[in-house]
């Protein structure tokens, strides 16, 4: 399976990220440790929700999606 998942951050609830992997706890793991240069100075994060999919390319078209413009409202409106 692949996943797109929506983190937000605990110390500043204002920040979120939206992010791809095949390994949801292992990539959240990462990312609280610091390992992310995109995520570091606003750990620690916690899952707010992921999707499965069963193609690599359907995920990483919807993350693509979630990003930018309608996705971007999408996600603001309904995962946040």
């Amino acid at each position: 399976m692949y996943y797109v998942y929506f983190l937000r951050s605990i110390n500043s609830p204002e920040k979120t990220y939206v992010g791809y992997t095949s390994a949801i706890n292992e990539r959240l793991k990462k990312h609280n440790e610091g390992s992310s240069s995109h995520t570091k100075d606003d750990r620690p994060w916690w899952l707010v929700a992921y999707l499965a999919f069963d193609s690599k390319k359907k995920a990483l078209d919807f993350e693509k999606y979630i990003k930018v413009g309608s996705g971007h409202a999408f996600a603001k409106r309904r995962l946040w």
